[in-house]
C-alpha cells in the first residue's frame, strides 16, 4: 500500500506558502480546503497553495512535490485519526467519529492514486477554479525521468 510524502528540492516552498509542510510528512491533495473559495480568495500565498499545494497531514502545511512511498496500515490509521481531528478542530465537524469516514475517504483517494505508481515517483497537483468548482489535475514524474544531477550541489570539500 502506497501513499505520498512531501519532498523539497530547495527552499522555495518555505517562501511561497503561508504554512509550508515539513519535509517527509504524509500528504494528500487537500483540495477540500478550497471548496468554498472564489476568485477573490486567490491572491498571494493563498493562490499558490490553491494552485499547486499538496496538504501535509501532520502540520497541515503545503508542499509543491510529493513522492510515492510505502505506508504501513498502522501509519494509515493514525493519519485518518489526525485528519478526522483536523475536520473537527478546523471545520467544525460534530465529532471525530462523524469525521472519520470522510477522513478515511480522503486518505483512500490518495492511496488509490499512489498505488498506481512505483515508489519514488514524484507527483504534482494543479488546481483551477471552474464554474463547477475546483478542478484538480495531476502530473506524474517517474523516478527514471528525473535527472538528479540537475538537483545536485557540486563543490569541493576542503
Amino acid at each position: 500500500m502506497n501513499l505520498a510524502r512531501t519532498i523539497h528540492f530547495d527552499e522555495s516552498d518555505m517562501n511561497v506558502f503561508h504554512r509550508p509542510a515539513r519535509t517527509g510528512e504524509w500528504a494528500i491533495s487537500g483540495g477540500f480546503e478550497f471548496s468554498n473559495w472564489a476568485e477573490a480568495d486567490l491572491t498571494g500565498k493563498a493562490r499558490q497553495a490553491f494552485a499547486n499545494g499538496w496538504l501535509g497531514v501532520e502540520t497541515f502545511g503545503r508542499a509543491t512535490f510529493v513522492a510515492v512511498t510505502r505506508i504501513e496500515p498502522a501509519e494509515r490509521d493514525a493519519l485518518i485519526e489526525a485528519l478526522a481531528r483536523h475536520f473537527v478542530d478546523l471545520y467544525g465537524a460534530p465529532s471525530v467519529e462523524a469525521a472519520r469516514p470522510v477522513a478515511a475517504e480522503e486518505i483512500a483517494q490518495m492511496q488509490e492514486m499512489c498505488d498506481d505508481h512505483a515508489p519514488n515517483t514524484l507527483l504534482t497537483v494543479h488546481r483551477e477554479l471552474t464554474e463547477a468548482g475546483v478542478r484538480e489535475q495531476y502530473r506524474v514524474i517517474e523516478a527514471d525521468m528525473t535527472d538528479l544531477t540537475q538537483l545536485a550541489i557540486h563543490g569541493e570539500v576542503d
